[in-house]
Protein backbone atom coordinates (compact mmCIF):
# COMPACT_ATOMS: atom_id res chain seq x y z
CA UNK A 1 0.00 0.00 0.00
CA UNK A 2 0.89 3.28 -0.39
CA UNK A 3 -0.44 6.79 -0.29
CA UNK A 4 0.45 10.05 -1.64
CA UNK A 5 -0.65 12.54 0.94
CA UNK A 6 1.97 12.79 3.57
CA UNK A 7 1.82 10.26 6.86
CA UNK A 8 0.18 12.30 9.57
CA UNK A 9 -0.98 10.01 12.29
CA UNK A 10 1.20 9.29 14.91
CA UNK A 11 4.32 6.58 14.77
CA UNK A 12 5.15 3.52 16.67
CA UNK A 13 7.93 4.01 19.12
CA UNK A 14 10.38 1.48 17.27
CA UNK A 15 12.89 1.26 20.78
CA UNK A 16 14.30 -2.64 21.85
CA UNK A 17 12.25 -5.47 21.13
CA UNK A 18 10.14 -3.25 19.31
CA UNK A 19 12.43 -1.91 16.37
CA UNK A 20 13.02 -5.52 15.69
CA UNK A 21 9.57 -5.80 14.55
CA UNK A 22 9.16 -2.98 12.68
CA UNK A 23 12.00 -3.70 10.92
CA UNK A 24 10.90 -7.09 9.61
CA UNK A 25 7.28 -5.51 8.20
CA UNK A 26 9.72 -2.89 6.81
CA UNK A 27 10.79 -6.41 4.72
CA UNK A 28 6.99 -6.72 4.45
CA UNK A 29 7.81 -10.29 6.62
CA UNK A 30 5.16 -10.54 9.45
CA UNK A 31 6.92 -12.28 12.48
CA UNK A 32 6.43 -12.39 16.30
CA UNK A 33 8.88 -13.81 18.87
CA UNK A 34 8.61 -17.53 19.37
CA UNK A 35 9.59 -19.66 22.16
CA UNK A 36 12.06 -22.34 21.53
CA UNK A 37 11.50 -24.25 24.84
CA UNK A 38 7.79 -24.91 24.72
CA UNK A 39 7.29 -23.33 21.44
CA UNK A 40 4.27 -20.40 22.43
CA UNK A 41 4.02 -17.54 19.87
CA UNK A 42 4.06 -13.88 21.67
CA UNK A 43 2.97 -10.55 21.03
CA UNK A 44 4.24 -7.68 21.78
CA UNK A 45 7.95 -8.57 21.81
CA UNK A 46 9.35 -9.30 25.33
CA UNK A 47 12.78 -11.24 26.58
CA UNK A 48 10.92 -13.81 28.17
CA UNK A 49 8.20 -16.21 27.68
CA UNK A 50 5.42 -15.99 29.58
CA UNK A 51 3.81 -19.57 29.32
CA UNK A 52 7.31 -21.32 30.60
CA UNK A 53 9.31 -18.57 31.99
CA UNK A 54 12.24 -19.59 29.15
CA UNK A 55 14.34 -16.57 27.90
CA UNK A 56 15.16 -18.63 25.13
CA UNK A 57 13.60 -17.36 21.54
CA UNK A 58 13.19 -16.77 17.83
CA UNK A 59 11.82 -14.39 15.44
CA UNK A 60 9.12 -16.62 13.55
CA UNK A 61 7.10 -15.67 10.56
CA UNK A 62 3.41 -15.53 10.60
CA UNK A 63 1.14 -16.92 7.95
CA UNK A 64 -0.52 -13.17 8.02
CA UNK A 65 -3.92 -14.94 7.99
CA UNK A 66 -6.12 -14.28 11.15
CA UNK A 67 -9.60 -13.14 12.17
CA UNK A 68 -11.11 -9.98 13.37
CA UNK A 69 -11.48 -10.41 17.26
CA UNK A 70 -12.52 -7.23 18.20
CA UNK A 71 -12.55 -3.42 17.15
CA UNK A 72 -14.62 -0.33 18.43
CA UNK A 73 -15.61 2.65 16.11
CA UNK A 74 -14.47 6.16 17.12
CA UNK A 75 -16.72 8.83 15.77
CA UNK A 76 -14.75 11.80 17.23
CA UNK A 77 -11.35 12.23 17.11
CA UNK A 78 -9.28 11.02 20.26
CA UNK A 79 -6.43 13.51 18.87
CA UNK A 80 -6.43 16.21 16.31
CA UNK A 81 -4.82 14.04 13.47
CA UNK A 82 -7.54 11.79 13.37
CA UNK A 83 -10.09 14.78 12.67
CA UNK A 84 -10.31 13.61 8.93
CA UNK A 85 -10.08 9.86 9.64
CA UNK A 86 -13.89 9.51 11.48
CA UNK A 87 -15.21 7.15 11.57
CA UNK A 88 -12.43 4.91 12.37
CA UNK A 89 -12.32 1.47 13.80
CA UNK A 90 -8.96 0.33 15.36
CA UNK A 91 -9.31 -3.49 15.73
CA UNK A 92 -8.06 -6.88 17.64
CA UNK A 93 -6.67 -9.41 14.64
CA UNK A 94 -6.19 -13.00 15.89
CA UNK A 95 -3.47 -14.37 13.80
CA UNK A 96 -3.51 -18.35 13.04
CA UNK A 97 -0.44 -18.60 15.49
CA UNK A 98 -2.33 -17.62 18.48
CA UNK A 99 -1.57 -13.71 18.80
CA UNK A 100 -3.09 -11.02 19.23
CA UNK A 101 -2.43 -7.63 17.97
CA UNK A 102 -3.97 -3.66 17.39
CA UNK A 103 -4.02 -2.69 14.09
CA UNK A 104 -6.47 -1.34 11.39
CA UNK A 105 -8.64 -3.45 8.81
CA UNK A 106 -8.41 -1.04 5.54
CA UNK A 107 -10.28 -0.95 2.50
CA UNK A 108 -13.54 -1.53 4.70
CA UNK A 109 -16.13 0.53 6.19
CA UNK A 110 -16.67 0.43 9.59
CA UNK A 111 -20.36 -0.88 9.43
CA UNK A 112 -18.85 -3.84 7.17
CA UNK A 113 -17.01 -5.41 9.71
CA UNK A 114 -17.98 -8.86 11.26
CA UNK A 115 -16.60 -10.76 14.25
CA UNK A 116 -14.38 -13.45 13.45
CA UNK A 117 -14.07 -12.11 9.67
CA UNK A 118 -11.04 -14.21 8.18
CA UNK A 119 -8.64 -11.33 7.41
CA UNK A 120 -4.92 -11.40 5.52
CA UNK A 121 -1.98 -9.04 6.55
CA UNK A 122 -0.87 -6.32 4.09
CA UNK A 123 1.56 -4.03 4.33
CA UNK A 124 1.24 0.07 4.39
CA UNK A 125 4.52 1.81 3.83
CA UNK A 126 3.18 5.13 5.65
CA UNK A 127 6.67 6.88 5.75
CA UNK A 128 10.34 5.89 3.88
CA UNK A 129 11.39 4.42 7.43
CA UNK A 130 8.29 3.18 8.94
CA UNK A 131 5.92 0.66 7.79
CA UNK A 132 3.08 -0.59 9.31
CA UNK A 133 1.50 -4.23 9.54
CA UNK A 134 -2.87 -3.53 8.91
CA UNK A 135 -5.20 -6.33 7.82
CA UNK A 136 -7.58 -6.51 4.49
CA UNK A 137 -10.82 -9.05 4.19
CA UNK A 138 -9.10 -12.51 3.22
Amino acid sequence: MANDKPYQLPLPRARGRAAEFYAFCKNHELRFQRCSDCGAWRHVPRDMCAKCGSLKWEWARSSGRGKLFSWTTATQPMMPQFAESVPYSPAIVELEEGVRMVTWIVGLKPEELQLDMPVKVVFDDVTPEVTLPKFERA
